[in-house]
């Protein structure tokens, strides 16, 4: 139990920067993501509507990606941070009203981890912790939410999920300094699977809630 709550309390651990820079990349992507929901995935034209799914799909799928990609790091005992990339933020706010929600750039920073003599293998399991993380979210927030019979819940935790996807898929194309380009030069077996995967989550949606016997309409 001691180690758990130790555990527990470095995770929720931030540096007051960090702090800042998570919390304002938050507010923006969310943003960005609730002009994008509004238009094309809910139909949605109130924004005080599909702010708050954005809201908790950036939370879930942006907020645990980097803190997953940090706890692997603080694992082989580096010192790991998240750090905003503002003009990343002004750019999907920019993107995303300019092409009226049919668009988004989600580039709001990375996390850092600072340690030297890194080996190929650290370097790609703490970029497969990201990556990994919003699938395993995405998942159980699609089975979560086959037991929802409400409208709004259940739309809420579905695009949720989805977008924890989009996180993924996003992240794993092998394209440095994205996450995929380092899983793929560790083990290509690993980013084939999760790329896989996250691919067939986003871009065949139906196909996969129908598996879970979820309908949206």
């Amino acid at each position: 139990m001691p180690e758990t709550k130790t555990r527990l309390q470095s995770i929720l651990t931030f540096s007051k920067r960090e702090r800042f820079d998570l919390l304002v990349s938050w507010v923006t992507l969310s943003i960005a993501f609730a002009l994008v929901i509004s238009p094309i995935f809910l139909n949605l034209n109130d924004l005080m509507i599909s702010l708050p799914i954005a809201f908790l799909a950036v939370g879930t799928g942006f907020i645990f990606h980097e803190l997953a990609h940090r706890e692997a790091a603080k694992h082989y005992g580096f010192h790991s941070e998240f750090r905003a990339w503002y003009p990343g933020l002004a750019f999907a706010i920019i993107l995303a009203v300019v092409t009226m929600g049919q668009f988004i750039f989600a580039a709001p920073g990375a996390t850092y981890f600072f340690a030297q003599n890194v080996s190929r293998k650290q370097n790609g399991i703490i970029s497969t912790a990201g990556p990994a993380i919003n699938l395993i979210i995405g998942i159980g927030l699609l089975l979560l939410a086959a037991i929802f019979t409400d409208k709004f819940i259940l739309t809420v935790l579905v695009y949720a999920a989805m977008i924890n996807f989009w996180f993924a898929l996003f992240n794993l194309l092998p394209v440095y300094p994205l996450d995929g380009a380092k899983v793929l030069a560790w083990k290509p077996i690993v980013w084939i699977i999760l790329i896989a995967v996250a691919a067939l989550m986003v871009l065949m949606p139906d196909l996969v809630l129908g598996a879970v016997g979820i309908r949206l309409m």
